[in-house]
């Protein structure tokens, strides 16, 4: 023990040993000792120094510490030992006591040094893995070092160790079970560790947002107090922030598990909003830029939607709106409200009319859209706040045209309000401002009321302004032409060319796509000169975007002129360019817009984020604009007036037959829609046919059915006229003279019935050859169908003749039997009564049964022939359905290809005009192209 005495601090006579030395004694202490306590004094010594002598331990032990963590797993206490002296010696963040002289060098090189031994661990990918099965240890001494030495290693080698854990078997589960440790140290640590594992790894996101991450993150940061909460609730955000930022996949969980509905709570605030603690600041920022993350413009079009759909149910929308409109809320905050409703509200139609009906807490109450739009002019609020303020207005006109319409008619004559301040107003208010950040705000506001808008385009150029008392009021545009032309007369607080370059900019997306404003702008005599006379001078680097968007208006009326104005066509602009400018001069000019350094940097995305002011001066949509019209404008500028002509000959030859093409279109699909409803009727009719079919079949078996009960009905009166025939004589001699006369009577009935039938009979008879002929006549799928009936029911009607004839010998019998009855009693005596009434009661069975049997033979045949009639009738009809249904489809056919044919002529021409097209130097439009390609196919 008087070793470890030493190397603890204990006083030994001789020269003390050096540092190295004692850790080198050390490692083989722990390598070479068999006792457990000896090993773990030796570790717990090296825990000691480890962070002393970082390098030395490092270097050292690491692979002895290694294997104690491999053997010694029975040992709780030497396993925090050893993973205390791992973290020790990988971590970087110790704050260790550093003379003021320590430069940015030794930090780097402490770095350099825990990224170098990390390397070593990871090494063997097998020590990850252990690593990973300690932290299931529920021992604090073990779980919690194993936590933080992991994260360690991912601090300095994130990469590899997140692959590492990837393809490690429930690797990301057993790390997801640290948030439910009930000790809140463990837990905490967890949360940093699981930030530094979802770092840009989007498989891992997904893995631990399937590992319910949500509905814990969510249930801790309600525990800990939501925005009032502390440190916690920072580490819960950011690490939701891990899992959802650019992850399209989590974000669709997030939505589908009704988690942005939890999210409302957070933005709960009372009356008083003073006195903020900087944690609950940092926590409501985190959480709107979760609630950003969500609706983000870079997130699929779909996704978004379904995103600010939910959040307008859920009313997360009004709350937001509620902080919107409250005091006391700080600067920082309430700029990223701002912000987070500006991409909620984007593009959505219903979210933007909520917005438009929002209300500041004022008397008398304003729209919040004034409110917001008084601070964005008011040079006295925050650079950061008037950039919301300007980002929200553009959203809530992004694709929203009838907001648009709302804020152009606050500036019409007919509804300005002299009592209230509107959108209108303080827009030009600000425009005219002496302050140049407002005058490009409310310019570039301007510009967003008229994006793809050629109604409010031409509404807006009604609008008149009065400048003073005793000169007529002039239109707006003309206020902006002179505003630009005076230039720097004007004494502006700000960028000198940050006020031209919106109202430029303001001006080109006015008239572009606009004609009768071009014809507007071109009117005035000034204007023209004014930009050329920009467009030629050599000004400094300064007016270099100012001259390029002088070209770019100038290219604008060129493009979008209608030749109305006789001075100012298309050909006499060129012309004047060439002359005053020079084609490539203009140009080159031209170009200077795009080769703009910040031109790229706004071209990024929507939201207008700049460092200071003056780097203010480029607007998203507006490049979207310029490259758009850049090529169409150069193209414009070097065609002569004779390709001019040609290519609008061309253009309305193309037009007239693409006029043509969509006209045979809209005829091919009429002739479609029908051909598709009369194959609708032949597939009804086909059903309606198997029906009959059906029906066919099933009275085929029920006349077999009664051809079985005819054939068992005529043997058993087979055997009862053997019997009759063989007691016939000694029955008749026993019958009385009553009995006889009513026996006459019932024959004389039977007579009538048979005459009746007969007549009846006849008339069937008749029917029957009928349908006969009309079956013969008759074609289609059903003929053979009829056939098969008829056959089957002339063979019924041979039947019931023979069943006649039998009832017919049976009446011969009966008159047989009368005569002899009748000549009997002279001869013979009359026998007992009770063998006279059994004869007459069998003979009267005998006669009942057989009239039964006769009704029933008319019932069936009867019925068979209803049926035949309605199927021989059905069959009919089908044949005419058919027939004309075959007509029609025939007639279709002949005009489908008659339309063949003269779109193939009028593709011939269009080839040709392509063809001539091109021999002029010029490229067709793809779209033409393409719509011709489909009427070929």
């Amino acid at each position: 023990m008087n070793f470890f005495r030493g190397v603890m601090g204990g006083q030994t006579a001789g020269p003390q040993p050096s540092g190295a030395e004692t850790i080198q004694k050390l490692c083989d202490r722990v390598a070479s000792s068999t006792l457990l306590e000896d090993r773990r004094d030796a570790v717990r010594a090296l825990k000691s120094l480890s962070k002393k002598y970082r390098m030395e331990v490092g270097t050292q032990a690491m692979d002895h510490l290694i294997n104690i963590l491999q053997t010694d797993r029975s040992d709780s206490e030497i396993l925090g030992y050893a993973l205390d002296t791992l973290y020790n010696v990988i971590s970087n963040d110790e704050e260790e006591e550093q003379d003021e002289s320590e430069d940015e060098n030794a930090q780097k090189q402490a770095d350099d040094l825990g990224t170098q031994f990390t390397e070593t661990f990871i090494q063997d990918p097998e020590h990850i893995t252990l690593l990973l099965t300690l932290l299931e240890e529920f021992d604090f001494h073990v779980r919690w070092p194993g936590v933080k030495l992991l994260t360690a290693l991912l601090k300095n080698q994130g990469v590899q160790v997140q692959g590492i854990i990837l393809v490690s078997p429930m690797g990301v589960s057993r790390l997801m079970d640290l948030l439910a440790d009930s000790r809140e140290v463990i837990r905490n640590d967890g949360l940093l560790l699981l930030q530094q594992l979802t770092k840009g790894n989007a498989a891992i996101q997904k893995i631990v947002a399937f590992e319910n991450a949500f509905e814990r993150l969510l249930d801790i940061i309600t525990e800990e107090g939501s925005s009032d909460g502390g440190i916690v609730v920072e580490d819960c955000l950011l690490l939701l922030l891990n899992l959802l930022k650019n992850n399209s996949s989590n974000q669709n969980f997030f939505k589908e598990g009704s988690y942005i509905q939890r999210m409302k709570p957070w933005f709960e605030v009372g009356d008083d909003n003073s006195g903020w603690s900087a944690q609950k600041v940092t926590n409501l920022h985190l959480m709107l830029q979760l609630v950003r993350v969500m609706v983000s413009p870079v997130n699929s079009p779909g996704a978004t939607a379904s995103c600010q759909k939910c959040m307008y149910q859920c009313g997360l929308l009004q709350q937001l709106c509620t902080i919107l409109m409250a005091t006391g809320v700080p600067a920082d905050i309430l700029t990223e409200t701002i912000n987070t409703v500006s991409e909620v509200i984007r593009g959505s139609q219903v979210n933007q009319d909520y917005f438009a009906s929002v209300n500041a807490p004022s008397n008398p109450p304003r729209p919040a859209i004034v409110v917001l739009l008084m601070s964005m002019v008011n040079e006295r609020q925050p650079f950061v706040l008037r950039c919301a303020v300007l980002y929200c207005f553009q959203c809530f006109l992004f694709k929203n045209q009838k907001g648009q319409g709302e804020i152009v008619a606050t500036l019409l004559p007919s509804t300005i309000d002299a009592n209230s301040i509107s959108a209108g107003q303080l827009l030009c208010g600000g425009l005219f401002s002496a302050d140049s950040l407002s005058n490009w705000c409310a310019a570039v506001a301007l510009a967003h009321t008229l994006q793809d808008n050629l109604t409010q385009k031409e509404q807006l150029l009604r609008v008149q302004l009065a400048t003073s008392l005793g000169k007529p009021p002039v239109s707006l545009l003309q206020q902006c032409t002179n505003i630009l032309s005076q230039g720097d007369k004007i004494v502006r607080r700000g960028s000198k060319v940050q006020t031209r370059v919106g109202l430029l900019m303001l001006l080109c997306t006015w008239i572009s796509n606009c004609p009768i404003a071009v014809t507007h702008f071109l009117h005035n005599q000034e204007n023209v000169p004014f930009l050329t006379a920009q467009i030629s001078e050599n000004l400094g680097e300064d007016e270099r975007l100012v001259q390029g968007l002088c070209a770019l208006l100038l290219g604008i009326c060129i493009y979008y002129n209608d030749n109305s104005l006789e001075n100012y066509t298309k050909e006499k602009l060129k012309q004047l360019i060439e002359k005053r400018i020079g084609k490539e001069n203009f140009v080159e000019k031209l170009g200077f817009i795009t080769k703009h350094e910040l031109y790229s940097r706004a071209a990024l995305k929507p939201q207008p984020v700049f460092p200071s002011p003056e780097q203010m001066l480029f607007d998203h949509e507006f490049t979207r604009l310029v490259k758009e019209l850049e090529g169409l404008i150069t193209k414009a500028v070097h065609k002569s007036s004779e390709e001019e002509e040609k290519e609008e000959e061309v253009k309305k030859t193309l037009e007239q037959h693409d006029n043509i093409v969509t006209q045979y279109k809209e005829l091919i699909r009429e002739q479609d829609a029908q051909i598709q409803e009369l194959k609708e009727k032949v597939s009804s009719m086909t059903t309606q046919t198997e029906q009959l079919q059906a029906t066919v079949s099933q009275q085929q078996s029920q006349i077999q059915q009664h051809k079985d009960q005819y054939n068992i009905l005529k043997l058993k009166l087979g055997k009862e006229n053997q019997s009759q025939s063989s007691q016939g004589d000694t029955q008749v001699n026993g019958l009385q003279t009553e009995e006889l006369s009513q026996l006459r009577e019932e024959l004389e009935e039977l007579r009538r019935q048979q005459t009746l039938l007969q007549t009846q009979l006849s008339e069937k008879d008749a029917l029957i050859d009928s349908l006969k002929s009309a079956a013969k006549a008759a074609e289609g799928p059903a003929g053979s169908d009829n056939t098969e009936l008829l056959q089957e029911l002339e063979a019924l009607k041979n039947q019931v003749q023979t069943h006649l004839a039998e009832i017919g010998l049976l009446k011969a019998e009966r008159q047989e039997l009368l005569r002899r009855a009748e000549a009997g009693p002279s001869d013979t005596a009359p026998p007992s009564d009770g063998s006279s009434d059994a004869a007459k009661a069998e003979l009267e069975n005998r006669l009942a049964a057989q009239t039964a049997e006769m009704e029933q033979l008319k019932e069936s045949r009867s019925g068979l022939e209803q049926q035949l009639a309605a199927a021989t009738s059905t069959v009919a009809i089908l044949q005419t359905e058919k027939a004309k249904l075959q007509t029609e489809v025939q007639e279709s056919k002949k005009e489908q290809d008659d339309l063949l044919m003269l779109l193939a002529d009028q593709d011939q021409k269009i080839h040709s005009l392509k063809q001539r097209l091109k021999d002029l130097g010029e490229t067709v439009r793809k779209h033409s192209l393409e719509v011709k390609q489909g009427q070929k196919t």
